[in-house]
């Protein structure tokens, strides 16, 4: 699966002659194949990969619609690419202009005779909305978060270091096939569960603690992303009140989530339950972003995304309370935006768990 005439569509749309793609993930994007190494450039009148000899057997079995050339041996990057420019007749080439150091382009635009535009958002817009092939991928890669879960379960024990549980999920998730991390995991436990993005320590986990692990794997270069609290030997009536709070407001944001919808409103029907318990001082980040080939993607279900989500977009729903000192939760699923709602593709339960 390559999405090479998305690309070229788009491209005639926004007036360019071709794209110069030096970011892996819209290198697998456009290829729908990960060559770890090379730089690309997409025409309408043809389209060319480069790379080097540790991935050109790959490349070339690989890559359908690309025309495959090898650097090395004399022949450079520059080279290769302004024989491609000249070959497809290119004057507009658009770039990946958040992607580039300053650096990176002043090489390119020194060594290569073309306008420069910007040309990012227009990945960012294609990359958006799922294809079905996508999506099946993510459902695959949302199941190794499903099962590593259920299996840590049996495992979480007083006395474990929030390390030694990093290190027991991130060999499930390995197991049950993920290809590699979406990110680090967090595994935060008692006062440290009030960190949302904490690091993994030495603190021994206790009785009476929150512990929170928020986890992804990649499964054919797409990403899935789960956050999960439970607690050990027992909660306080306060513990509880909060996690069904966050379970509550979480619901809300799942039942208002569909195309059409602009981001900051599904934000706000999970902000409100928070707020009106008492809590909105404590939940800070947003309620959900997509993801993808990335593990954070645009377009956001945020305060700030005024915009509609479009359907098929792939996002997190993560509230979360965090009372500094004390403890924290988050409950985060990942849904499939469609036309009469959402999908939720994360299995595993929501409802307190107490080991």
């Amino acid at each position: 699966m390559n999405n090479l005439i998305k690309i070229r569509a788009a491209m005639a749309a926004q007036g360019l002659d071709a794209v110069l793609l030096t970011s892996e993930v819209n290198r697998q994007y456009a290829a729908g194949y990960n060559v770890a190494e090379g730089v690309a450039i997409i025409s309408a009148a043809g389209a060319r990969y480069m790379t080097d000899s540790r991935y050109i057997e790959a490349a070339e079995a690989n890559l359908d619609g690309f025309e495959v050339k090898m650097v090395g041996s004399g022949v450079t990057y520059y080279a290769l690419l302004q024989a491609a420019l000249a070959d497809f007749g290119v004057k507009r080439l658009g770039y990946e202009e958040s992607v580039m150091t300053v650096a990176e382009l002043k090489g390119y635009q020194s060594a290569l005779q073309a306008e420069w535009v910007e040309a990012q958002g227009l990945f960012g817009q294609l990359r958006a909305t799922k294809a079905p092939e996508e999506l099946a991928i993510m459902r695959r890669a949302q199941e190794v978060t499903d099962a590593a879960f259920a299996e840590m379960l049996t495992v979480l024990r007083p006395g474990m270091s929030e390390k030694e549980v990093m290190a027991e999920l991130i060999y499930r998730l390995l197991k049950h096939g993920g290809e590699k991390l979406s990110f680090d995991p967090i595994v935060v436990s008692g006062p440290n569960s009030s960190m949302p993005h904490g690091v993994p320590g030495e603190r021994r986990l206790q009785n009476g603690d929150f512990v929170t692990m928020d986890f992804g794997v990649k499964v054919g270069g797409y990403c899935s992303d789960m956050t999960r609290t439970v607690a050990l030997g027992h909660a306080t009536d306060e513990m509880k009140h909060v996690y069904e709070t966050v379970l509550a407001a979480q619901l809300a944001g799942i039942a208002a989530t569909r195309a059409g919808v602009p981001g900051c409103e599904i934000d706000g029907a999970a902000r409100r339950v928070i707020a009106e318990a008492g809590y909105g001082a404590y939940f800070g980040h947003g309620y959900g972003h997509s993801l993808g080939l990335e593990i954070h993607e645009a377009p956001n279900c945020n305060m700030s995304n005024k915009k509609p989500m479009p359907a098929f977009a792939v996002s997190s729903a993560e509230p979360g309370i965090y009372l500094p000192g004390k403890f924290g939760v988050r409950i985060e699923d990942v849904v499939i935006i469609q036309e009469d709602g959402c999908e939720d593709i994360t299995k595993s339960p929501k409802q307190l768990i107490i080991l």
